[in-house]
Order: structure tokens, then sequence, then C-alpha cells
């Protein structure tokens, strides 16, 4: 899976094959999700994904920042910037979930630990 990269095509595609829409109907309806989500953060609110996490937009101020070639101070304007928090959901399935085996076999190599020594 490393180097992969979930593409607005894929979602449409795996939205093809679990719910079994068309595919333009599965392309239009990704669409619409972001649509949606990027709307609502446009007009500064906040989006709540259960279990994956939450998408706000956070006003930064004008500040003085430095050329790190140089060292000349240059200034930075006033923008609005996204920030994401994960879920502890989320966090939970990238560090444990994913890397677990399957439960059988998880007592299988506890039994097997237990029974060769060290």
């Amino acid at each position: 899976m490393a180097g992969e990269t979930v593409t607005r095509a894929r979602l449409s595609d795996a939205v093809y094959q679990e719910v079994g829409l068309s595919r333009n109907e599965s392309a239009e309806l990704v669409g619409l999700v972001i649509a949606e989500i990027s709307g609502a953060l446009a007009r500064g609110e906040m989006v709540k994904i259960s279990s994956f996490g939450s998408f706000a937009v956070r006003q930064k101020g004008k500040r003085v920042g430095r050329n790190p070639k140089t060292g000349q101070e240059v200034p930075i304007s006033p923008r609005r910037v996204l920030v994401f928090r994960a879920s502890h959901a989320l966090k939970d399935q990238i560090n444990h979930g994913l890397a677990r085996p399957a439960a059988g076999r998880d007592k299988a190599a506890a039994s097997a630990a237990k029974a060769s020594p060290p």
C-alpha cells in the first residue's frame, strides 16, 4: 500500500463497487460530498466526520518570517489555513488496527510464544 494515493477516481470506483450505483452516479456522489465539505469550510464552518476526524479553517495573523538562505526578514500576510485533527478511532486504526493479525492467528502466536523458551 505504500506509495499509493487515494484519488477522486478511486473513491468513485469504491462507491461503484460497494454501493452498486452506476459509474457516473458514483462520480457525481463523490463530487457532491467533496463540494459540500469544501463549501462548509469556505463559509468558516467546522466539518466533523465520525470515526475519521475534523476539518476547520483557522485565521493566521500577519507576522515576520525569515528567508532561511539569506536571513532577510520577509513579511508574511494574514491568511486562512486548513487544519485537520484525526479522531481517536482513526489514530487507533492507524497505530494498532492495521498491524494486528487476525484474532485466530493472534491466539496461536501467543500460544507458540509461551511454548518456546527464550
